[in-house]
């Protein structure tokens, strides 16, 4: 089978050794990822909002601490891009929405400090679909500007992809980092939900918003997690699993679980193909791949799911009437026709019906960790996305494939290891809620199992 290749990486966690041994700087990371901005960005559009100068001043001091031998922390001196929900103080957050043009909080969220904080260079806001849920915006694909980048973290995505940043932040509510991770050929981290602080980021639903990560590599993504995680926690959650550990080291998942959802059939032949080649390398690997075939209590756990999965878009709705009612009541048709939909859709719920839906996944959060655990498997595996980017920019994608990590809070990985059509393709791989570590060990393993070719014992 063949394996996606980004031929634009730039990877952070790669450049570190060098700044320690003097080989390279943070100025020089930057100013390379600045050129390929320079290169890339008017056909892309992956930025709302730069910041070059203040970029390149942060960086320079980041060189001098690491001539110092004293990084202030794991991502001392990597640029990063800020999806455009995510509260910035000297620079514009505009939630993809002409009602917030050259609105200016005047603060961070809370991973924004976290990464300022911890030396890492806010290289500018990325561009996102409207309140990461509404029209999408200019972004293209980084591969091909005929298709979508994804959404609602299309500019995070693109940029990293592209080359431009080594890593970006995005968000998660159904599939808004996992699937532009997957079109733009970069890795993708949904946490356990709650898991990443989201004070600061514009909420769309309490129970199914999750702060994401984008990068160029899996430990590039790892380590802005850790960050957050490390410099400011999450209420009631305490340290991402694994975070003190940095890089997590690959251990081999000796068993997966394959999930055979309803967006099998949106997939064509060839992305089948290459999935099923992907599980075959696994299977060589001796890796053991149990399907519904194999086990009946995976066969009756996609039954589950698939009964109630309506449930996770109108549990969305039902909690976005704060803050979105007022916003349609003061901007009115300003605000896009997705989003009046969603609100006349949670109008016609009642209370008893949203606590009803709230028990559903309750019950089936427990079902699918008993599978899980019952199995003795290290994780559920399957797309991240129906096939390569989607031609055209006004539909960002389908979300089969994502809903359920999102709606069940669950912790999940987009790695981009397959090559459809010379398009990547991500593989997704869900884990236990709470495990997000052993689920990063785990993908780092299968990583190098089919890029590097390691050993199956």
């Amino acid at each position: 089978m063949k394996f996606w290749s980004n031929p634009h990486v730039v990877s952070f966690a790669r450049a570190v050794e060098h700044f320690e041994s003097g080989q390279d700087t943070p100025r020089d990371l930057l100013e390379r990822c600045i050129e390929n901005i320079e290169r890339h960005e008017q056909r892309v559009k992956a930025f709302v909002a730069l910041d070059l100068e203040g970029a390149r001043r942060a960086a320079d001091a980041a060189t001098q601490r690491y001539k110092a031998g004293r990084p202030l922390s794991i991502v001392d001196g990597c640029p990063i891009g800020i999806k455009d929900i995510m509260a910035t103080r000297d620079l514009p957050t505009q939630m993809g929405s002409p009602a917030f043009a050259g609105w200016r909080p005047g603060h961070d969220a809370a991973c924004v400090h976290a990464l300022r904080e911890g030396g890492a260079m806010i290289v500018g806001k990325t561009v996102t679909t409207e309140f990461a849920i509404g029209f999408s915006g200019p972004t293209t694909n980084p591969f091909d500007v005929r298709r979508t980048p994804g959404g609602s973290s299309s500019g995070s995505a693109a940029a990293v992809g592209g080359g431009m940043l080594p890593v970006a932040l995005g968000t998660q509510t159904q599939g808004s980092t996992l699937r532009p991770a997957s079109y733009c050929g970069a890795v993708g981290f949904k946490p356990t939900l709650g898991a990443l602080h989201t004070g600061g980021v514009h909420p769309l639903s309490i129970t199914c918003d999750h702060l994401g990560v984008i990068g160029a590599t899996l430990d590039d993504t790892w380590r802005v997690a850790s960050q957050i995680s490390l410099r400011v926690g999450s209420p009631g959650h305490g340290l991402l699993n694994g975070a003190s550990h940095m890089p997590i080291a690959p251990a081999k998942p000796q068993k997966i679980l394959r999930l055979h959802t309803y967006g099998w059939s949106e997939v064509d032949s060839e992305t089948s193909g290459a999935f099923e080649a992907f599980l075959e390398t696994l299977a060589a690997s001796g890796v053991e791949v149990v399907d519904r075939h194999g086990d009946a209590r995976v066969a009756a756990l996609e039954e589950a799911l698939e009964a109630d999965v309506a449930a996770a878009l109108d549990i969305v709705a039902y909690e976005m009437r704060w803050p979105f009612e007022g916003y349609i009541e003061k901007f009115g048709t300003v605000i896009g026709e997705r989003i009046h939909g969603l609100l006349k859709r949670a109008a016609e719920m009642t209370p008893v019906e949203y606590a009803a839906l709230l028990g559903k996944r309750l019950e089936l959060r427990a079902r699918y960790s008993s599978v899980l655990r019952d199995l003795g498997a290290a994780c559920y595996v399957t797309l991240s996305a129906s096939g390569p980017a989607v031609e055209g920019l006004a539909h960002s994608g389908s979300r089969a494939f994502l809903v359920y990590g999102s709606w069940l809070g669950v912790p999940a990985f987009s790695l981009p290891l397959l090559e459809v059509s010379g398009l990547p393709v991500g593989i997704q791989l869900l884990g236990a809620a709470g495990r997000d570590g052993e689920l990063c060990a785990a993908a780092h393993w299968v990583t190098d199992a089919l890029t590097k070719g390691v050993s199956c014992t």
